[in-house]
């Protein structure tokens, strides 16, 4: 019996087999190419109403302007009475293996309250954008327009569980500029060192002072520090250069949560920040359990105590503190769309609302329902 002993089939065989392998690699290779290029963002809208306070804004001066400050909680984002807006967000990025980018817009009265310290050239539409080198296996570093890395709590609502936000989260920083590395100390630690213009101040640095941040991460729980002037040293009065001896922000805060069983997770901050007798401090708790995979309830109880005439709150007066708690559930509806009903109450030490009868008020009750789309 003879063998098969054709050598040209054989070689045409072989060159087919070399030639699909080869496509089959390359298409791949550009399929995970296309992979690193990613498009996402977000887009929310809701309606809020009070139970014991002013469903309107209050007159100005300016015709055009505007005041929801006693007819809503002193937080920030989600306070307009009505059907109102929220967001919308729209997010690039590139993941390469060394290097990558973010390119994160933002359009919509939250947008513009998060970047109100970077009007200088961004239109108010730029939250984030920054690029990044992976130094090694365990070192990034990030140059650029960053949220910040304090506090529970995120510009973005797909990021939050409540849709209204927390008086730390509203009264800390909100973004950075700078440069920033992060060690990957081990499968537990994290240390993160930064340099960064004073706090929202993303464009330009019109101070001259810069800031100076760290992390500690152990296992999902993060201890961060801020500290670095935060204005002018010095003023013009009457002609005359004036030292204005401003003293340096500190800030120290903690963010961490627990699985406490497979449905029920507890979620913790605190935080205390100071510039020389002037700032705030307070703690939160955010309890979440889940019953099903289309509904989730959690609570936000948080205290906030301002020091000094920090304004924080609203009352005009010096060392006041509220209490409030946040009611939230959140109802998904397919892949992309969640709905957030929330009863929220805001009980201050003086007063710092205006009620139905158009006279000061320590309390305020408040409902929203938002609905946000996430792709």
């Amino acid at each position: 019996m003879k063998l098969f002993t054709n050598t040209s089939y054989v070689k045409n065989l072989f060159f087919l087999a070399v030639l699909i392998l080869t496509s089959a690699v390359f298409a791949q290779e550009e399929e995970e190419e296309k992979k690193k290029f990613n498009f996402s963002g977000s887009v929310d809208a809701y309606f809020r109403t009070n139970f014991n306070g002013l469903n309107k804004a209050i007159p100005s001066e300016d015709p055009l302007g505007e005041s929801f400050g006693p007819t809503a909680p002193g937080t920030s984002f989600a306070n307009r009475p009505g059907f109102a807006l929220g967001m919308a967000n729209l997010i690039a990025s590139y993941e390469g293996k060394k290097v990558g980018f973010v390119a994160d817009l933002v359009f919509g009265p939250r947008g513009e309250e998060a970047v109100f310290g970077s009007p200088f050239g961004s239109a108010n539409i730029v939250n984030q954008l920054y690029v990044y080198w992976n130094v090694s296996e365990k070192t990034t570093l990030t140059f650029g327009n960053f949220n910040t890395f304090l506090g529970y709590e995120v510009i973005s609502p797909t990021g939050n569980f409540n849709y209204s936000t927390s008086y730390m989260f509203s009264y800390g920083p909100f973004s950075h500029a700078g440069l920033k590395v992060d060690f990957a100390l081990s499968e537990e630690w994290s240390l993160m060192l930064a340099v960064m213009n004073p706090t929202d101040f993303t464009d330009v640095n019109p101070f001259g002072e810069y800031s100076l941040g760290a992390q500690v991460g152990f296992s999902g729980q993060f201890l961060n520090f801020i500290y670095g002037k935060q204005g002018f040293n010095e003023t013009i009065v009457g002609g005359t250069v004036v030292d204005t001896d401003i003293k340096g922000l500190f800030q120290i805060d903690y963010t961490g949560g627990f699985d406490i069983t497979d449905a029920f997770y507890l979620g913790i901050n605190a935080t205390y920040q100071d510039t020389d007798g002037v700032g705030f401090y307070g703690a939160a708790i955010y309890p979440q359990y889940t019953t099903s995979d289309t509904f989730t309830i959690g609570l936000r109880a948080e205290f906030f105590k301002e020091q000094g005439d920090y304004g924080a709150i609203g009352t005009g007066v010096e060392d006041s503190d509220v209490f409030a708690i946040t009611l939230s559930g959140n109802v998904t509806v397919g892949e992309y769309l969640t709905f957030i009903p929330e009863l929220r109450l805001d009980s201050a030490s003086d007063d710092a609302f205006i009620n139905n009868d158009l006279e000061p008020s320590d309390s305020l009750a408040s409902f929203l329902v938002a609905a946000v789309f996430a792709f």
